[in-house]
């Protein structure tokens, strides 16, 4: 698997949420809506997600192996680092 694209958009408004991306997988699939957070410990990715009718949120679409997150986090949060240095 292979991340061909990433694309960012930085959210306007004060809070945690700091933009949303997309991303496109081998030129074929893409996954918008991962949003980019400011967390305690640094910037982190949550993927898309849905409300469940319990009042829970569940993942839409999200990697299985810590490998593939982690892969995934780091493509974000640097197309991130590179949309703020332009700036």
């Amino acid at each position: 698997m292979t991340i061909t694209d990433v694309r960012v958009r930085k959210v306007e408004r004060e809070g945690k949420m700091k933009a949303v991306a997309s991303i496109t997988i081998d030129g074929v699939f893409v996954v918008h809506d991962i949003k980019i957070i400011e967390g305690d410990r640094g910037l982190f990715i949550a993927m898309p997600s849905k409300q469940a009718q319990d009042g829970t949120y569940r993942d839409i679409a999200h990697p299985i192996t810590t490998e593939t997150r982690e892969m995934i986090q780091n493509m974000v949060i640097s197309k991130y680092n590179e949309a703020l240095a332009e700036e």
